[in-house]
């Protein structure tokens, strides 16, 4: 969020959409990056050189790596290592000492600086490569680290002083060259906003963002941009900036701003999400599936008692993997748990389904885990194992096996065309009418719902109990239905009634 606006200034008075940015801030129109900056690599030892990236990207590298700040587990579980003769371990109290810039790599089991590892020329003397690609290690020699430090003039502080000026939107070139007026940047502002607003009310109701055409021509434009042009039609101070009074190449519209936006709201929430953890042991519910575009999505859910004592569950992430090995699922979760300063060491419990990657004795992503944190239990999903129960012992129940059998085929025979549903509603409807005329029935919230015939799914026990639910209800009009198919239907659709 930070591209977009500066916080803590004085506010703007003259738009309400612009009451918390600072307006003293001049306006910058930022390149696009080729890398997405969510997917930056968080462990300090899986990290490309600064100098691979291409030379017009590489601020912008630098900004959103200082802008997450240092890798810092402190709750992870460090190695010992055999070191002149005693076991030695990284010192987590060595965050608290230098928490700017000194990070730990869990996979390397190494040391790293932020500040020379983005700014500190590689050829340059000063400590060499030991906190930038290689990793410091040797855990007895504390004073390695004021050593590194140095002087004023060392090359750490001078990689330090790059990186405060990199910060300082002030001291950039883009913005010594700026010279907007001050009405410039609150229109600015109050486009802004009001993107921003349209953005968070189309990801908390869950609705699309963009429609099959956009044209300027086109009757509906898509939820964006509609609930843009209503927020315009309700406000003089929005409807004199958006849409058609915005700049032609400033309009804040395009997809691709649409979707930093949306990382930007997502990564506020992921941040509340960490605050409310703290420092607190926590379980994960994993789970993987095929999206519409057939593409494999695992979910991450984090499970963990928050400041109040209350046991909550909360959405943390969707990653994009390649396939469904056990190993390739823990690299996904290994890097995004070091993306946001988690750690395996800090885990509690593994909540899975029953599938042989998930919870297999050997190489199960839960025994994977339980390799490196013995604490880490695994539970299998309750409910998935009363669905399995419960599905099995009806397929073994001959009865039941049939009566389900029966309800499957009522659903099929009298679903089977938008008429024959119409006129089961039809039906249903007027008996309830009837009912509640005799007194049979009451009204109430919630109470004499339209009803439609389900059928039972292996996948959900639930859908069982709702497709009996609604037959029992339902049945002296599904009766009727049945009727008129016998006698009205071909002689095929007769036998089947």
């Amino acid at each position: 969020m930070e591209k977009f606006l500066i916080r803590n200034q004085e506010p703007n008075q003259d738009s309400p959409y612009a009451s918390t940015v600072d307006s003293s801030q001049p306006q910058t129109k930022l390149r696009r990056v080729e890398h997405n900056l969510e997917d930056l690599p968080g462990d300090p030892g899986l990290r490309r050189r600064i100098s691979d990236y291409s030379p017009n990207e590489q601020d912008y590298i630098r900004r959103a790596y200082l802008q997450k700040g240092p890798c810092q587990p402190a709750n992870h579980l460090f190695p010992q290592t055999h070191i002149s003769g005693k076991l030695r371990r990284f010192n987590p109290a060595w965050f608290v000492t230098y928490p700017s810039w000194l990070e730990y790599s869990v996979e390397k089991d190494a040391a790293y600086c932020l500040y020379c590892y983005l700014f500190k020329p590689h050829n340059e003397e000063g400590g060499g490569d030991s906190f930038t690609t290689e990793g410091f290690r040797n855990w007895k020699r504390r004073d390695k680290l004021e050593i590194h430090v140095g002087g004023p003039s060392s090359a750490h502080n001078k990689a330090r002083e790059k990186a405060e000026n990199l910060l300082k939107q002030k001291q950039s070139i883009q913005t010594a060259l700026s010279r907007q007026s001050d009405r410039s940047r609150v229109e600015y502002c109050t486009r802004l906003y009001a993107s921003i607003e349209s953005i968070r009310y189309l990801l908390r109701q869950g609705l699309a963002f963009r429609g099959h055409d956009e044209s300027c021509d086109a009757r509906n434009q898509g939820n964006f941009i509609e609930l843009l042009r209503y927020l315009s039609n309700n406000s003089d101070d929005v409807k004199s900036v958006v849409l058609k009074n915005a700049p032609e190449n400033h309009k804040l519209t395009s997809p691709d701003i649409q979707k930093d936006i949306v990382r930007a709201c997502a990564m506020e929430v992921s941040n509340a999400i960490l605050d409310d953890l703290g420092d607190s042991c926590f379980a994960l519910l994993v789970d993987e599936s095929r999206d519409v575009s057939t593409k494999e999505q695992m979910t991450i859910v984090l499970r963990y008692i928050d400041k109040r004592g209350r046991v909550v569950e909360r959405f943390f992430g969707l990653i994009h993997i390649t396939d469904t090995n056990a190993l390739t699922l823990l690299a996904a979760i290994e890097a995004m748990l070091a993306k946001h300063g988690l750690s395996l060491s800090n885990l509690r419990g593994q909540g899975y389904d029953g599938a042989s990657n998930m919870r297999g004795e050997f190489n199960g992503l839960k025994t994977l885990i339980l390799k490196q944190n013995a604490s880490a239990f695994y539970i299998h999903c309750f409910a998935h194992q009363l669905q399995l129960t419960l599905v099995a012992v009806a397929k073994h129940h001959s009865q039941i096996e049939l009566l389900f059998s029966i309800v499957s085929n009522i659903s099929n025979v009298v679903g089977a065309s938008a008429k024959r549903r119409d006129v089961l509603r039809e039906k249903h409807a007027t008996k309830i009418l009837e009912a509640l005329q005799s007194g049979e029935v009451t009204t109430g919230k919630g109470l004499n719902q339209e009803l439609a015939l389900k059928r039972p799914g292996d996948t959900r026990w639930s859908s069982h109990f709702h497709a009996l639910a609604n037959l029992t209800l339902m049945y002296s009009s599904i009766i009727e239905v049945l009727r008129i198919i016998e006698t009205t239907a071909v002689a095929e659709k007769r036998g089947e009634a």
